[in-house]
Protein backbone atom coordinates (compact mmCIF):
# COMPACT_ATOMS: atom_id res chain seq x y z
CA UNK A 1 0.00 0.00 0.00
CA UNK A 2 1.02 3.63 -0.84
CA UNK A 3 2.12 5.52 2.18
CA UNK A 4 3.06 9.05 2.57
CA UNK A 5 5.77 10.96 3.70
CA UNK A 6 6.24 12.93 6.63
CA UNK A 7 8.36 16.12 6.88
CA UNK A 8 9.50 14.47 10.49
CA UNK A 9 9.85 11.28 11.81
CA UNK A 10 10.09 9.92 15.09
CA UNK A 11 12.89 8.23 17.18
CA UNK A 12 13.33 5.82 20.30
CA UNK A 13 15.47 9.35 22.03
CA UNK A 14 12.07 11.65 21.38
CA UNK A 15 9.87 9.02 22.69
CA UNK A 16 8.71 6.89 25.65
CA UNK A 17 9.53 3.57 24.99
CA UNK A 18 6.67 0.93 25.68
CA UNK A 19 7.67 -2.53 26.81
CA UNK A 20 4.61 -4.48 24.74
CA UNK A 21 4.47 -8.17 24.89
CA UNK A 22 5.80 -10.61 22.78
CA UNK A 23 3.71 -13.09 20.55
CA UNK A 24 3.45 -16.34 19.49
CA UNK A 25 3.12 -17.05 15.65
CA UNK A 26 0.27 -19.46 14.75
CA UNK A 27 0.25 -22.32 12.25
CA UNK A 28 -0.48 -20.95 8.63
CA UNK A 29 -4.49 -20.65 8.57
CA UNK A 30 -6.58 -21.97 5.63
CA UNK A 31 -10.12 -20.33 5.97
CA UNK A 32 -10.12 -20.39 9.59
CA UNK A 33 -6.58 -20.52 11.68
CA UNK A 34 -6.63 -22.91 14.35
CA UNK A 35 -6.56 -21.94 17.51
CA UNK A 36 -3.35 -21.59 19.92
CA UNK A 37 -2.94 -23.53 22.77
CA UNK A 38 -3.49 -21.43 25.97
CA UNK A 39 -0.17 -22.19 26.55
CA UNK A 40 1.20 -20.57 23.62
CA UNK A 41 -1.10 -17.35 24.06
CA UNK A 42 0.48 -14.32 25.46
CA UNK A 43 -1.49 -12.91 28.91
CA UNK A 44 -2.29 -9.15 28.42
CA UNK A 45 0.71 -6.64 29.75
CA UNK A 46 -0.18 -4.30 32.67
CA UNK A 47 0.88 -1.38 31.08
CA UNK A 48 0.54 2.17 32.82
CA UNK A 49 -1.43 4.50 30.95
CA UNK A 50 0.60 6.35 28.79
CA UNK A 51 -1.04 9.99 29.42
CA UNK A 52 1.79 12.27 30.14
CA UNK A 53 2.96 13.07 26.84
CA UNK A 54 3.59 16.21 25.26
CA UNK A 55 1.00 17.81 22.83
CA UNK A 56 2.82 20.27 20.29
CA UNK A 57 -0.64 20.56 18.09
CA UNK A 58 -2.76 22.84 17.70
CA UNK A 59 -6.69 22.24 15.85
CA UNK A 60 -9.46 23.60 13.77
CA UNK A 61 -12.45 22.02 12.31
CA UNK A 62 -12.39 21.51 8.43
CA UNK A 63 -15.39 23.75 6.87
CA UNK A 64 -18.21 22.37 5.29
CA UNK A 65 -19.24 23.35 1.68
CA UNK A 66 -23.05 25.17 1.14
CA UNK A 67 -24.00 26.00 4.81
CA UNK A 68 -23.82 22.00 5.90
CA UNK A 69 -22.89 21.29 9.39
CA UNK A 70 -20.92 18.43 10.11
CA UNK A 71 -22.93 14.94 11.03
CA UNK A 72 -20.84 11.75 12.99
CA UNK A 73 -17.46 11.90 10.83
CA UNK A 74 -15.59 8.26 11.43
CA UNK A 75 -13.37 8.06 8.92
CA UNK A 76 -10.64 9.94 6.98
CA UNK A 77 -8.20 8.78 4.77
CA UNK A 78 -4.96 10.75 2.56
CA UNK A 79 -4.85 10.46 -1.27
CA UNK A 80 -1.65 9.42 -3.16
CA UNK A 81 -0.16 12.91 -3.57
CA UNK A 82 -0.03 12.95 0.30
CA UNK A 83 -1.90 16.41 0.74
CA UNK A 84 -5.70 16.03 -0.39
CA UNK A 85 -7.67 14.10 2.54
CA UNK A 86 -10.84 11.76 1.92
CA UNK A 87 -13.31 12.65 4.44
CA UNK A 88 -16.75 11.33 5.42
CA UNK A 89 -19.72 13.15 7.10
CA UNK A 90 -22.81 10.92 8.23
CA UNK A 91 -24.99 13.67 5.97
CA UNK A 92 -24.94 16.18 8.98
CA UNK A 93 -26.72 13.24 11.38
CA UNK A 94 -25.50 9.83 12.56
CA UNK A 95 -26.62 8.11 9.17
CA UNK A 96 -27.00 9.05 5.74
CA UNK A 97 -30.63 6.80 4.82
CA UNK A 98 -33.19 9.72 2.98
CA UNK A 99 -30.37 11.84 2.92
CA UNK A 100 -29.49 13.56 -0.64
CA UNK A 101 -25.88 15.45 0.74
CA UNK A 102 -22.89 13.56 -0.37
CA UNK A 103 -21.15 12.04 2.59
CA UNK A 104 -18.02 11.02 1.17
CA UNK A 105 -15.85 15.14 0.79
CA UNK A 106 -12.27 15.27 -0.81
CA UNK A 107 -10.19 18.56 0.74
CA UNK A 108 -7.08 20.06 -0.33
CA UNK A 109 -3.81 20.06 1.60
CA UNK A 110 -4.75 23.53 3.10
CA UNK A 111 -8.27 22.12 4.44
CA UNK A 112 -10.05 23.96 1.40
CA UNK A 113 -13.67 22.12 0.27
CA UNK A 114 -12.66 20.32 -3.39
CA UNK A 115 -15.77 18.21 -4.73
CA UNK A 116 -18.31 15.36 -3.22
CA UNK A 117 -20.43 12.34 -4.35
CA UNK A 118 -21.94 9.45 -2.86
CA UNK A 119 -25.71 10.88 -2.23
CA UNK A 120 -27.76 8.14 -2.18
CA UNK A 121 -25.42 5.30 -1.82
CA UNK A 122 -24.18 4.71 1.62
CA UNK A 123 -26.75 3.93 4.81
CA UNK A 124 -24.14 3.92 7.35
CA UNK A 125 -20.27 4.95 6.23
CA UNK A 126 -17.92 3.93 8.19
CA UNK A 127 -14.25 3.20 7.49
CA UNK A 128 -12.44 4.71 4.58
CA UNK A 129 -9.22 3.67 2.75
CA UNK A 130 -7.12 5.04 -0.31
CA UNK A 131 -5.42 2.70 -2.21
CA UNK A 132 -2.30 3.53 -4.65
CA UNK A 133 -4.21 4.08 -7.50
CA UNK A 134 -6.50 7.33 -5.81
CA UNK A 135 -9.54 4.26 -4.94
CA UNK A 136 -11.67 5.45 -2.57
CA UNK A 137 -13.27 2.03 -0.05
CA UNK A 138 -15.81 2.94 2.07
CA UNK A 139 -17.47 0.41 4.24
CA UNK A 140 -21.60 0.49 4.81
CA UNK A 141 -22.12 -1.43 7.81
CA UNK A 142 -26.00 -1.84 8.88
CA UNK A 143 -26.00 -2.54 12.77
CA UNK A 144 -28.16 -4.72 14.88
CA UNK A 145 -28.82 -1.85 16.76
CA UNK A 146 -30.65 0.04 14.14
CA UNK A 147 -27.89 2.37 12.91
CA UNK A 148 -27.77 2.24 9.12
CA UNK A 149 -31.48 1.13 9.07
CA UNK A 150 -34.02 1.42 6.59
CA UNK A 151 -32.53 1.63 3.20
CA UNK A 152 -33.65 -0.17 0.21
CA UNK A 153 -30.81 -1.98 -1.08
CA UNK A 154 -27.54 -0.41 0.00
CA UNK A 155 -25.20 -1.06 3.37
CA UNK A 156 -23.89 -3.77 4.40
CA UNK A 157 -21.40 -3.58 2.00
CA UNK A 158 -17.69 -2.61 0.77
CA UNK A 159 -17.50 0.02 -2.11
CA UNK A 160 -14.47 0.35 -4.34
CA UNK A 161 -15.31 4.19 -6.00
CA UNK A 162 -13.12 5.84 -8.54
CA UNK A 163 -11.64 9.62 -7.36
CA UNK A 164 -14.47 10.58 -9.70
CA UNK A 165 -17.33 8.48 -7.68
CA UNK A 166 -17.80 5.59 -9.77
CA UNK A 167 -18.75 2.47 -8.71
CA UNK A 168 -15.72 -0.08 -9.68
CA UNK A 169 -16.26 -2.76 -7.07
CA UNK A 170 -18.67 -3.96 -4.64
CA UNK A 171 -18.28 -6.63 -1.60
CA UNK A 172 -20.73 -7.96 0.67
CA UNK A 173 -24.41 -8.55 -0.95
CA UNK A 174 -25.67 -5.13 -0.61
CA UNK A 175 -28.84 -4.18 2.03
CA UNK A 176 -28.43 -8.07 3.62
CA UNK A 177 -26.34 -9.05 6.21
CA UNK A 178 -24.99 -12.75 7.09
CA UNK A 179 -21.91 -14.83 7.89
CA UNK A 180 -21.22 -16.23 4.73
CA UNK A 181 -17.84 -15.28 2.77
CA UNK A 182 -20.24 -13.26 0.53
CA UNK A 183 -22.21 -11.38 3.37
CA UNK A 184 -20.98 -9.00 6.41
CA UNK A 185 -22.29 -8.38 9.57
CA UNK A 186 -20.81 -5.12 10.79
CA UNK A 187 -17.90 -4.13 8.12
CA UNK A 188 -16.14 -1.42 9.96
CA UNK A 189 -12.78 -1.03 7.76
CA UNK A 190 -10.91 -1.55 4.72
CA UNK A 191 -7.33 -1.44 3.58
CA UNK A 192 -5.83 -2.55 0.36
CA UNK A 193 -1.75 -4.30 0.35
CA UNK A 194 0.90 -3.79 -2.00
CA UNK A 195 -0.32 -6.77 -4.19
CA UNK A 196 -3.96 -5.88 -4.27
CA UNK A 197 -5.24 -8.01 -1.91
CA UNK A 198 -8.09 -6.77 0.06
CA UNK A 199 -8.74 -6.81 4.43
CA UNK A 200 -12.27 -6.28 5.81
CA UNK A 201 -12.74 -5.59 9.58
CA UNK A 202 -16.31 -7.45 9.75
CA UNK A 203 -17.95 -6.61 12.95
CA UNK A 204 -18.58 -4.06 15.39
CA UNK A 205 -19.33 -5.13 18.64
CA UNK A 206 -22.29 -7.39 19.91
CA UNK A 207 -24.08 -9.46 17.50
CA UNK A 208 -21.46 -9.16 14.44
CA UNK A 209 -18.68 -11.51 13.30
CA UNK A 210 -15.94 -10.29 14.64
CA UNK A 211 -13.71 -11.59 11.97
CA UNK A 212 -11.29 -10.72 9.49
CA UNK A 213 -11.66 -11.18 5.56
CA UNK A 214 -9.36 -11.04 3.06
CA UNK A 215 -10.42 -10.69 -1.10
CA UNK A 216 -8.38 -11.21 -4.00
CA UNK A 217 -7.80 -7.76 -6.05
CA UNK A 218 -10.99 -8.70 -8.12
CA UNK A 219 -13.10 -9.29 -4.71
CA UNK A 220 -12.78 -13.49 -4.59
CA UNK A 221 -12.97 -14.41 -1.10
CA UNK A 222 -9.30 -15.91 0.18
CA UNK A 223 -9.72 -16.77 3.88
CA UNK A 224 -10.67 -15.24 6.80
CA UNK A 225 -10.21 -15.45 10.61
CA UNK A 226 -11.51 -14.77 14.17
CA UNK A 227 -14.44 -14.72 16.57
CA UNK A 228 -16.42 -12.92 19.23
CA UNK A 229 -14.34 -12.99 22.47
CA UNK A 230 -12.35 -11.49 24.58
CA UNK A 231 -9.18 -13.99 25.01
CA UNK A 232 -5.85 -13.43 25.31
CA UNK A 233 -3.52 -12.10 22.28
CA UNK A 234 -3.48 -14.74 19.61
CA UNK A 235 -6.27 -16.81 20.16
CA UNK A 236 -7.87 -15.21 17.12
CA UNK A 237 -10.57 -13.04 19.42
CA UNK A 238 -12.17 -9.86 18.96
CA UNK A 239 -14.15 -7.43 20.13
CA UNK A 240 -15.19 -4.05 18.34
CA UNK A 241 -13.57 -5.06 15.50
CA UNK A 242 -12.69 -1.58 14.50
CA UNK A 243 -9.60 -0.30 12.94
CA UNK A 244 -7.22 -1.89 10.05
CA UNK A 245 -3.74 -0.52 9.00
CA UNK A 246 -0.57 -1.95 7.07
CA UNK A 247 2.49 -1.26 7.75
CA UNK A 248 6.24 -0.71 5.57
CA UNK A 249 7.17 -4.35 6.26
CA UNK A 250 3.52 -5.71 5.25
CA UNK A 251 1.79 -6.22 8.80
CA UNK A 252 -1.70 -6.15 8.96
CA UNK A 253 -2.26 -4.10 12.10
CA UNK A 254 -5.91 -4.74 13.79
CA UNK A 255 -7.54 -2.15 16.18
CA UNK A 256 -9.60 -4.83 18.90
CA UNK A 257 -11.25 -1.74 20.34
CA UNK A 258 -13.43 -3.44 23.07
CA UNK A 259 -10.32 -5.18 24.46
CA UNK A 260 -8.11 -2.51 24.79
CA UNK A 261 -5.30 -3.52 22.28
CA UNK A 262 -4.07 -3.10 18.80
CA UNK A 263 -3.26 -7.22 17.43
CA UNK A 264 -0.36 -7.90 14.62
CA UNK A 265 -0.91 -10.17 11.81
CA UNK A 266 1.19 -11.06 8.83
CA UNK A 267 -1.39 -10.78 5.92
CA UNK A 268 -1.79 -14.93 6.40
CA UNK A 269 -3.31 -14.62 9.37
CA UNK A 270 -0.50 -15.42 11.65
CA UNK A 271 -0.04 -13.84 14.86
CA UNK A 272 2.78 -11.83 15.46
CA UNK A 273 2.73 -9.34 18.52
CA UNK A 274 -0.04 -7.34 20.81
CA UNK A 275 -0.04 -3.71 21.83
CA UNK A 276 -1.62 -1.91 24.65
CA UNK A 277 0.26 1.24 24.89
CA UNK A 278 -1.61 2.97 21.95
CA UNK A 279 -5.06 2.95 24.30
CA UNK A 280 -8.42 1.87 23.21
CA UNK A 281 -7.67 1.58 19.17
CA UNK A 282 -10.73 3.58 17.25
CA UNK A 283 -8.78 4.25 14.43
CA UNK A 284 -5.08 3.65 13.19
CA UNK A 285 -3.36 4.97 10.40
CA UNK A 286 0.59 4.17 9.76
CA UNK A 287 2.77 6.54 7.02
CA UNK A 288 5.59 5.35 4.53
CA UNK A 289 8.05 5.79 7.84
CA UNK A 290 6.27 3.68 10.16
CA UNK A 291 4.43 6.79 11.90
CA UNK A 292 1.60 5.22 13.67
CA UNK A 293 -1.30 7.35 14.60
CA UNK A 294 -4.33 5.79 16.80
CA UNK A 295 -7.66 7.49 17.74
CA UNK A 296 -8.90 6.35 21.22
CA UNK A 297 -12.56 7.81 21.19
CA UNK A 298 -14.00 5.50 24.25
CA UNK A 299 -11.86 4.86 27.06
CA UNK A 300 -13.63 6.03 30.50
CA UNK A 301 -13.65 4.60 33.97
CA UNK A 302 -17.45 4.75 33.81
CA UNK A 303 -19.03 1.68 33.13
CA UNK A 304 -22.18 3.49 31.40
CA UNK A 305 -19.64 5.19 29.02
CA UNK A 306 -20.55 2.76 26.19
CA UNK A 307 -17.88 0.25 26.37
CA UNK A 308 -15.70 -1.98 29.12
CA UNK A 309 -14.28 0.63 31.68
CA UNK A 310 -10.73 1.84 30.93
CA UNK A 311 -9.67 2.95 33.93
CA UNK A 312 -7.22 6.20 33.66
CA UNK A 313 -6.18 5.96 30.14
CA UNK A 314 -7.37 9.35 28.58
CA UNK A 315 -8.89 9.75 25.04
CA UNK A 316 -7.50 11.27 22.39
CA UNK A 317 -4.89 10.90 19.08
CA UNK A 318 -1.24 9.25 20.10
CA UNK A 319 1.29 9.26 18.05
CA UNK A 320 4.15 6.52 17.56
CA UNK A 321 6.32 4.44 15.95
CA UNK A 322 4.76 1.20 14.59
CA UNK A 323 8.61 -0.25 14.12
CA UNK A 324 9.24 -0.24 17.84
CA UNK A 325 5.81 0.65 19.34
CA UNK A 326 7.03 4.04 21.36
CA UNK A 327 4.18 6.39 22.07
CA UNK A 328 5.79 9.98 21.39
CA UNK A 329 2.45 12.43 21.84
CA UNK A 330 -0.95 12.51 22.69
CA UNK A 331 -3.45 14.96 21.93
CA UNK A 332 -6.19 14.68 24.14
CA UNK A 333 -10.14 15.02 24.38
CA UNK A 334 -10.72 18.66 25.44
CA UNK A 335 -14.33 17.11 26.33
CA UNK A 336 -14.46 13.85 27.20
CA UNK A 337 -18.20 12.91 26.90
CA UNK A 338 -20.68 9.95 26.86
CA UNK A 339 -19.43 7.15 24.83
CA UNK A 340 -17.63 8.46 21.99
CA UNK A 341 -16.26 12.02 21.64
CA UNK A 342 -12.54 13.08 20.00
CA UNK A 343 -11.30 11.20 17.06
CA UNK A 344 -12.55 7.88 16.16
CA UNK A 345 -10.62 7.85 12.64
CA UNK A 346 -7.41 9.67 12.26
CA UNK A 347 -5.22 10.22 9.32
CA UNK A 348 -1.49 12.05 8.85
CA UNK A 349 -0.53 13.69 5.33
CA UNK A 350 2.82 14.16 3.94
CA UNK A 351 3.16 17.39 6.11
CA UNK A 352 2.61 15.92 9.20
CA UNK A 353 -1.28 18.16 9.70
CA UNK A 354 -3.43 15.01 10.90
CA UNK A 355 -7.27 14.78 10.75
CA UNK A 356 -9.17 13.67 13.17
CA UNK A 357 -12.87 12.41 12.28
CA UNK A 358 -15.15 12.82 15.59
CA UNK A 359 -18.65 11.15 16.12
CA UNK A 360 -19.77 11.72 19.31
CA UNK A 361 -19.57 16.10 19.07
CA UNK A 362 -19.44 15.43 15.54
CA UNK A 363 -16.50 16.83 13.28
CA UNK A 364 -13.59 16.86 11.32
CA UNK A 365 -10.66 18.33 13.07
CA UNK A 366 -7.15 19.57 11.31
CA UNK A 367 -3.68 19.35 13.54
CA UNK A 368 -1.13 21.03 12.67
CA UNK A 369 2.32 20.89 14.92
CA UNK A 370 3.65 23.88 16.47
Amino acid sequence: MLRVKKRWAMGIGMAAVIVVSQGCSTPPPEQEPEEQAPEEQASAPQNEPTNDLPNPYSGSILPLPDGRTWGSSAGVDIAPDGKHAWVIDRCGSNGCVGSDLDPVLLYDGDGNFVRSFGAGMLAFPHGIHVDSEGNVWVTDPVLNDGRGEGANGIGSDVIKFSPEGEVLLTLGTPGVRGDSPDHFSGPSDVVVGDDGNIFVADGHGTGTNERIMKFDQDGNFLMQWGEPGEGPCGANQFSSLHALEIDSQGRLFVGDRDNNRIQIFDQDGNYLDCWYQFSRPSGIHIDQDDNIYVADSESSDRPDAGGPPHGDWLRGIRVGSARDGSVSYLIPDPEPTGGSSAAEGVAADSDGIIFGAEVGLPKMMRYTMQ
